[in-house]
């Protein structure tokens, strides 16, 4: 269960905030009554970096591979200003 700590009270309690980490994920920690930071367990952040993909890997299976896009420049006349 995802719990939301002051960051007093977070700070006070620090062994408490890393313990409910550990047992059910993520803790937020606010100032000021706005979320600022994240606590969570070392095995959900392995987790998380273990999931990431190389941008090559995300280019390479997107759907658009193999599709012949025209990557010309316009060389044609600058566009008239706009008056907003």
């Amino acid at each position: 269960m995802k719990r939301v700590w002051q960051l007093q009270e977070a700070k006070n309690k620090l062994s408490e905030v890393v313990d409910e980490a550990i047992q059910h994920g993520p803790q937020v920690i606010t100032r000021r009554g706005v979320e600022v930071a994240i606590v969570l367990s070392y095995s959900e952040y392995r987790k998380m970096i273990a999931s990431r993909k190389k941008l090559s890997h995300f280019f390479r299976k997107s759907p658009l591979v193999g599709v012949d896009l025209d990557l010309d420049r316009d060389t044609g006349s600058l566009r008239e200003d706009i008056a907003l």
